[in-house]
């Protein structure tokens, strides 16, 4: 019978299957602990939100309009979902179904947003922007006016102009922001 020691010298070849064998286990247990985090540590309408903003910016609008829905059947309040919904719904000028959206989520979260909830805060400034921009392209101005100054009142940093590296990325050298819209 051999054994895998020779003395007190480790065979090399069983060495390195060793070796190999727990490299697989360590990156196999990697893998799963990765896949566990993914698929439970989101809340409900996350992933589906996610896959639908993925979608949205390859301008696959019908499909990341399904994903938007799936996240809505999900957590019917998801505001991720409502505002991808808006926008795209704001790519196909299609401005009331726009328009809808955006007023239920300013509603929503203007009823029920904590005050320490930044992201909540960031949503509802990105909300009044947003439909200030459709009522300013409906010629709605005094409308879209109130807009602009709610949605600085809300969280003027997150409307403000992108900064260096968005100018770089996307090539606008002019980028608009809620207090240069409202200004003019």
């Amino acid at each position: 019978c051999e054994h895998a020691f020779r003395g007190s010298v480790m065979n090399p070849l069983v060495l390195r299957r060793f070796i190999y064998l727990m490299c697989g286990l360590i990156v196999v247990a990697m893998l799963a602990t990765l896949f566990a985090d993914v698929t439970t540590s989101r809340e409900p309408g996350d992933l589906a939100t996610e896959l639908g903003a993925q979608r949205f910016e390859d301008g696959r609008y019908d499909e990341a309009l399904k994903y938007f829905n799936e996240a809505l059947r999900e957590s019917p309040d998801h505001r991720g979902a409502i505002m991808g919904r808006a926008h795209i719904f704001m790519k196909q000028k299609k401005y009331p179904d726009a328009i809808a959206e955006l007023n239920y989520l300013i509603d929503y979260l203007t009823k029920t947003l904590a005050q320490d909830d930044l992201t909540g805060r960031g949503a509802l400034a990105v909300a009044y922007h947003n439909r200030a921009i459709i009522r300013d392209r409906s010629g709605k101005y005094e409308l879209a006016l109130e807009d602009y100054i709610s949605a600085i009142k809300t969280d003027e940093e997150t409307v403000e102009e992108p900064g260096v590296i968005h100018k770089i990325l996307y090539g606008n050298a002019n980028p608009s922001s809620a207090r240069k819209r409202a200004v003019y």
